[in-house]
């Protein structure tokens, strides 16, 4: 088969991978937790997944015939998946701003890296945890600073009462408590 009709190009799969982008004219804030799990992902794509794709494409590739060479087709499409997360990372890893919540002044009021315990309007308690972009685990209550319950919280104190917009109505919110914890 011709190279012409062989699908190389990495600009149509980087659309799928990317990750929200920080809105215009602020910085990538990242807890120092977050930026270290990043770049400790990135050391191991490039330390150990990475390597050992290229012997096993090597490998593939000395084997003769490429065009049936299962080895060397996942190989090859791996290599590219695995270089394309070493590019984004680096990117993230470049504009990021490590932000240390545990240095923070002691303050009721709602920053990056807070902790929030807020009740809802139908009487429902939550506890979540404002944090970069790269570092998103609602299973865990770690939310985006971007995301909208954050920009609801942000700069409200303990007692004050916030308005959030979501797609079923309007939804009041009661910050109970605000924490700062090491990340």
């Amino acid at each position: 088969m011709s190279k012409a009709f062989v699908k190389e190009s990495d600009a149509e799969d980087d659309e799928e991978l990317e990750s929200p982008g920080v809105p215009a004219g602020t910085r990538n804030y990242i807890t120092r937790s977050g930026h270290e799990r990043l770049k400790d992902e990135l050391l191991q794509l490039i330390d150990v997944a990475r390597p050992e794709v290229v012997r096993t494409v090597a490998w593939a590739a000395s084997n003769g015939d490429r065009s049936e060479n299962g080895d060397y087709i996942y190989g090859k499409k791996r290599l590219r998946e695995i270089d394309r997360r070493i590019r984004f990372l680096t990117k993230r890893l470049d504009i990021a701003e490590v932000v240390d919540p545990a240095a923070r002044e002691a303050t009721d009021q709602i920053f990056f890296g807070a902790t929030v315990r807020y009740a809802t309007s139908g009487g429902s308690e939550n506890r979540i945890r404002i944090v970069g972009i790269d570092e998103v685990d609602p299973a865990h209550g770690q939310v985006s600073w971007i995301s909208p319950i954050a920009r609801a919280l942000l700069k409200a104190r303990e007692g004050d009462t916030v308005t959030l917009r979501t797609p079923a109505g309007v939804e009041t919110l009661e910050v109970l408590e605000v924490s700062y914890e090491a990340s």
